[in-house]
């Protein structure tokens, strides 16, 4: 497959929208088959998982930017850690901040899934590129411009690369991965406040307990809340494919 001839042609006209692709439940099923074997053995998440670690801290930097605070910075890590570090003398938007982390790669991976059945998947792997970048200023380590670098290299590689017909099974497959994500983090944060108290401190809801008062499971109960109803919303589309397949 050749390079397009105007490369900044061609990205803007990601933006728009394309056929909805046909998806079959026989090729639903394989996008799932798949996007299982990226999301749940380990060897695959470890790299993997990285998209939804850039994707929790963008939430927190998003967040914090529209309710008033500095954002300071940025870092990723490679063991799928990472923090985004904001100021503000509001409680009220310091809370807002941190709870928009574990809710947003379940948010993304429907929002995905949406537009990849609904003929938006090259504009949102586009829209992707351009948010990944304007985050490459706020990164402050070498392990979060790689992984940042990376996932912007990818989705300009799917722009070019991937004909738009099939960029619609290659978002679904993004989202659903996402969603997944948004599974095992909400399960490893579980296991911190039940099993592994001595790590607390790097808990978001344990944070948000400090800043509220309110019981950190209330705030485990919100995110799962927003995770179950992330995966309802991409679940309508894929019933809707296997019960026509049925």
């Amino acid at each position: 497959m050749s390079l397009p001839t105007d490369p900044w042609t061609t990205f803007l006209d990601a933006f728009g929208r394309t056929d909805i692709p046909t998806i079959t439940a026989t090729e639903l099923l394989l996008v799932v088959c798949v996007a299982t074997a990226l999301a749940i053995p380990r060897r695959s998440w470890r790299y993997v998982g990285l998209l939804a670690t850039a994707t929790h801290e963008l939430g927190h930097a998003v967040a914090a930017v529209t309710s008033g605070q500095r954002l300071s910075g940025i870092r990723l890590r490679f063991d799928h850690s990472g923090t985004t570090t904001t100021y503000s003398r509001s409680k009220l938007a310091t809370a807002w901040s941190c709870f928009w982390g574990y809710p947003v790669p379940a948010l993304v991976g429907a929002a995905f899934a949406w537009c990849g059945f609904n003929g938006w998947g090259p504009a949102v792997i586009a829209a992707s590129a351009v948010a990944l970048a304007a985050t490459l200023m706020f990164l402050r380590n070498a392990a979060g411009f790689l992984i940042t670098t990376g996932a912007i290299l990818g989705c300009i590689a799917l722009i070019f690369l991937v004909p738009a017909a099939f960029a619609g099974h290659v978002t679904v497959i993004l989202g659903l991965v996402l969603l997944v994500g948004a599974v095992r983090d909400l399960c490893k944060l579980t296991h911190v406040h039940l099993r592994r108290r001595d790590r607390l401190a790097t808990s978001d809801a344990y944070l948000l307990y400090r800043a509220t008062a309110v019981p950190s499971g209330v705030w485990i109960l919100l995110f799962a809340a927003l995770v179950a109803g992330s995966w309802l919303a991409a679940w309508q589309p894929i019933s809707a494919i296997l019960r026509q397949g049925a």
